[in-house]
């Protein structure tokens, strides 16, 4: 059996509800925290760092950290920019990426003070497949790719294999999306060469035994590829770690696989935005609103609406109050404050209404919430170590902790 671990993509150190969120994960006897030094820009290295400098010795060092790198996004982008890395990968305007030895070391300078530690648990290259996209996008031949994406492997191998050398690591490893495609898909990385590469790079730095202890990839109820890959990491004696336990990808489509109730609060705040707009020097907004009303139910997921939100619905807000007096401001935006707020979980509801339907097949069986079926799922597969779980919230450290409780007692009474 599997157990549960801290998981901080898009926690920060500037939302004291993630700092809460942190410390009762602590309390709460969470082993383990995954990180990245992208995440947030460094900021979830940050709370780490900010919430275990308060945490007694005995407690912070049953708690292991792992982080990774490679992403050059934010504030390594600005700095690429101006001094280039080496052995860059340009997958996109936004997206830069580098598994270099020589970026790896920075990134691991920066991310021992974000966390003010001088040694973390395991450092994984973060994605190294950017390469092989990037080459297949080009037109490059995927054996050829394969061969410099192996040379690249060994390179930053031999680079961690000196930080464990030094004593900055205890062990290292890669979080791959492409671990759990398909065999014969183009964009699969082959993993069982690694073990060798890690014994060569061993070799190389001058240490006995390789360090090379940890696999990270997407499992969850229904991408189940991974499997095959933690068997395989089990077999060998790897550490696995599944991420993305609650959002699934199906025929090019996301899925959330939670549910949320709905909205109890919502009409109500709907009625008193619309009365609000109800005028011509508001109408654009008022027909905004009522758009936004009857598509709540067309977004595929969660995810799917957080990203209009920003791109087109609250630029489309600014634009539509540009011209009102500022004493009526304050007032109005309480009103779309509280109506963005309820409708994001009425989108929530709708959308888990859609996954009960369109996952049939996947969720036949489930008589709980969907989010508790699919982490029991993961929870009773043997060849899982952790299930890193997004927790922003101290509630969901509690409804986690909860269910692992009652999946213990569940095991144990079997």
């Amino acid at each position: 059996m599997s157990t549960f671990a801290f998981g901080t993509y898009r926690v920060t150190d500037e939302n004291p509800l993630h700092i809460e969120a942190l410390k009762e994960a602590v309390d709460a006897g969470i082993e383990l925290i995954d990180t990245s030094t992208n995440y947030t820009d460094g900021g979830a290295e940050r709370a780490i760092g900010k919430v275990l400098r308060n945490t007694p010795d005995e407690t912070r060092d049953k708690i292991k950290i792992i982080s990774k790198y490679g992403y050059i996004q934010g504030s390594n982008l600005f700095a690429h920019k101006k001094e280039a890395f080496d052995d860059v990968v340009e997958f996109s305007e936004h997206c830069y990426h580098s598994i270099a030895k020589s970026f790896m070391k920075k990134q691991l300078d920066a991310s021992l003070e974000r966390l003010q530690m001088s040694k973390i648990d395991c450092y994984l290259i973060h994605n190294p497949e950017y390469f092989i996209l990037d080459a297949l996008n080009k037109g490059k031949k995927r054996d050829e790719v394969l061969d410099e994406m192996y040379k690249r492997i060994y390179e930053a191998f031999v680079g961690l294999e000196e930080e464990v050398k030094e004593g900055r690591i205890n062990s290292y490893g890669i979080s791959s999306n492409s671990f759990a495609k398909p065999h014969n898909d183009p964009e699969f990385l082959p993993y069982e060469d690694l073990l060798t590469l890690a014994k060569n790079a061993a070799y190389e730095a001058g240490n006995k035994e390789h360090g090379f202890t940890t696999v990270q990839l997407p499992i969850n109820k229904v991408e189940r590829e991974g499997l095959k890959c933690a068997i395989w990491a089990k077999k060998n004696g790897l550490r696995v770690l599944a991420n993305r336990p609650l959002n699934a990808q199906k025929n090019n489509l996301m899925y959330r696989l939670a549910e949320y109730e709905e909205s109890r609060e919502y009409y109500t705040y709907l009625n008193e935005l619309l009365q609000a707009c109800d005028n011509d020097l508001l109408k654009p907004l008022y027909n905004l609103i009522e758009q936004m009303d009857e598509n709540r139910h067309k977004f595929g997921w969660i995810g799917e609406y957080d990203t209009f939100l920003h791109s087109q619905i609250i630029p489309h807000i600014r634009e539509a109050l540009k011209k009102l007096d500022p004493a009526s401001l304050d007032e109005l935006l309480r009103f779309v404050d509280l109506f963005l707020k309820e409708y994001r979980t009425m989108v929530a509801y709708e959308c888990s209404k859609r996954v009960r339907t369109e996952l049939k097949e996947e969720f036949q069986e489930c008589k709980k919430r969907l989010q508790d079926c699919a982490l029991e799922f993961l929870y009773k597969q043997d060849a899982i170590d952790y299930i890193l779980v997004g927790m922003r919230k101290p509630s969901y450290v509690q409804e986690v902790m909860a269910l692992k409780d009652e999946l213990n007692n569940n095991f144990m009474t079997c």
